[in-house]
């Protein structure tokens, strides 16, 4: 399979994972927490880039490479992400982003609780019992490898 082949295939898969997680998110109505977020990054970064090939045809090798690293980055913070859910680290700074410390009144207090970022320790959806953050850094690894294969080949 060509670079643009391969390209466009990762484009619409990307496209396909953002479309589920917004399926999860906005539809059946499971909260995301900021790490779960960070995690589209690589997948809208794909988009962006990959469809950039439709209008510019040059420089695949470096799109790859970029794309290499988004999923790359994706990779750790999947991984991360899974850690934090087992037990195995704790909850970063990350995870708390949104959380108002300066609160005066019950008031603001309850309305702060009512938008308290979710817990990144926290699953609300599985599929076979594993986390999307499971699934996300399988597919994350699997394709950095892969790019990482086709790039060294060229």
């Amino acid at each position: 399979m060509n670079n643009k082949a391969a390209l466009n295939l990762l484009v619409i898969l990307s496209a396909i994972a953002l479309s589920f997680a917004y399926f999860v998110e906005f539809i059946l109505g499971h909260e995301p927490c900021n790490l779960c977020k960070i995690e589209r990054i690589p997948y809208i970064g794909t988009i962006i880039f990959g469809s950039l090939l439709i209008f510019i045809n040059k420089w695949e090798k470096i799109i790859l490479l970029l794309i290499l690293f988004l999923f790359l980055f994706g990779s750790v913070i999947s991984v991360y992400h899974v850690g934090i859910e087992q037990d195995i680290f704790s909850e970063s700074l990350l995870c708390e982003l949104g959380i108002n410390t300066n609160i005066l009144t019950t008031e603001e207090l309850l309305k702060d609780l009512a938008k308290a970022p979710i817990s990144c320790k926290d699953v609300t959806f599985a599929i076979f019992g594993l986390s999307l953050a499971t699934f996300n850094a399988v597919f994350s690894i699997i394709i950095s490898y892969i790019l990482l294969k086709k790039i060294i080949k060229k």
